[in-house]
């Protein structure tokens, strides 16, 4: 795990006690720290580490700590918690905080952080792919993998300094004060998770500005967006924006794992960073040709009977579904869950590839207004069963059920990667 003797001596305590939080107690303790915790869930608190007591932060005197340590699903907007770290003059970190109050500690290395609306896993997993293969030593963190303090520290080889590749929520960089990456990569931005911006999208995106905004000496940034706030940003900054191009691109049919339009931002995003760390372009190209993508994003989970199956859970807004719906034709498009706004404009353009949508979720009625006139067929399945069922039966050979939701999964699976599965189970039981 990742230690520090910056953390020795001091108190902390540690708000959720899920995987990341139970890592972060772990690390602090290991560190000669002292910690409290707490989780409203009573069988969480009950597996407490020994030494580590439960303490309600809504009852306790927050002044006898250090920091508080609280879980990226912890809604600082509305919390009251928020208000009284304020009042006790309490900062209110998260473990990439303290990763990056570590990094002091860590041999010789260099950290990639990577943030926007949409594509982050997917850069994220590519540039650790081609990183690692080109032989360097490197691990991925954040909001994709295993939790970075959990992880042992990177030490350098013949081929170079340790990499750690970090994918960044919003709210994990609400989280963050200092943590100056060495390439900071911003995808795109449009809206999302207003509800903890109060429904502001620029306060949204001032929140991911703020990962270029951290960088210090060398540091330096890739802005892939061409949406107002990402340009925003990009002039805003510079003298710190890498260059990126075209270069390379005209391969992309050589990358199985990065096919569809979006990928070209992904790659060329890609590209500018790993030239950055020093991977050389036939480095590049054969990491592309090896990544093979990441579950439930424009996943290929069967063909049966010629008709294709493909696994988009990951698309949880209109602005991620859109292009999958352009990179297939004759689609059967299930869609719906719980919306994140009334519209499906992002998608429009590319509607022409639809045959028929399946809608699923509490989104069917909003969605059904936004589609109608705009595709040939409309079916209201409500279940992703249902629409599965339907839509193998209409489904010739040449054609693409394409699960794509453009909305979170909430209203009927415990997250995107449940909704996914089941659509995998579902193909998989054709072929049994």
């Amino acid at each position: 795990m990742i230690t520090s003797a910056a953390f020795s001596g001091k108190s902390f305590h540690v708000l959720g006690l899920a995987r990341t939080g139970l890592s972060t107690i772990e690390a602090l303790t290991a560190s000669g720290a002292s910690v409290d915790a707490w989780d409203s869930r009573e069988e969480a608190r009950a597996a407490l580490p020994e030494g580590v007591d439960a303490v309600d932060p809504m009852e306790a005197d927050l002044r006898a700590y250090d920091a508080l340590v609280v879980s990226p699903g912890v809604p600082l907007n509305t919390h009251p918690l928020s208000e009284r770290a304020r009042r006790a003059g309490a900062p209110i970190i998260g473990d990439i905080e303290l990763f990056a109050q570590a990094r002091a500690d860590l041999p010789p290395h260099k950290v990639v952080g990577i943030t926007g609306t949409n594509g982050k896993s997917t850069v994220t997993a590519l540039i650790h792919h081609v990183v690692a293969e080109a032989g360097f030593p490197t691990i991925m963190g954040g909001n994709i993998g295993l939790p970075i303090l959990s992880q042992e520290p990177l030490t350098p080889n013949a081929v170079g300094e340790g990499v750690y590749v970090l994918e960044l929520s919003s709210y994990q960089i609400d989280l963050t004060r200092s943590l100056a990456c060495d390439i900071a990569v911003l995808l795109n931005i449009t809206p999302d998770h207003l509800d903890r911006y109060d429904g502001s999208v620029a306060a949204y995106a001032a929140s991911k500005a703020r990962l270029i905004q951290m960088l210090s000496g060398k540091g330096r940034a890739v802005v892939a967006g061409r949406d107002p706030f990402s340009t925003s940003i990009a002039r805003a900054h510079d003298d710190r924006i890498l260059p990126v191009g075209e270069a390379l691109l005209d391969r992309q049919e050589d990358w199985p794992g990065l096919a569809g339009p979006h990928n070209r931002q992904n790659a060329a995003a890609a590209i500018a960073a790993l030239r950055a760390l020093g991977v050389s372009d036939q480095e590049i190209l054969a990491g592309f040709s090896s990544f093979s993508g990441l579950p439930h994003r424009m996943e290929q989970v069967g063909v049966v009977n010629g008709v294709r199956y493909i696994n988009d859970s990951k698309a949880t807004n209109p602005e991620s579904a859109a292009p999958a719906l352009a990179a297939f034709e004759h689609v059967h498009w299930i869609a719906g869950g719980r919306a994140k706004g009334a519209d499906l404009d992002a998608c429009i353009p590319f509607l022409g590839n639809v045959g028929t949508a399946y809608l699923i979720g509490e989104s069917v009625p909003v969605f059904a207004e936004a589609l109608r006139g705009k595709v040939p067929e409309i079916v209201e399945a409500g279940t992703l069963a249902n629409a599965f069922q339907i839509a193998t039966a209409k489904a010739d050979a040449g054609d693409t059920i394409l699960l794509s939701p453009a909305a979170a999964s909430f209203d009927q699976f415990r997250d995107f990667e449940h909704r996914g599965d089941e659509f995998r189970t579902l193909v998989e039981r054709l072929g049994a």
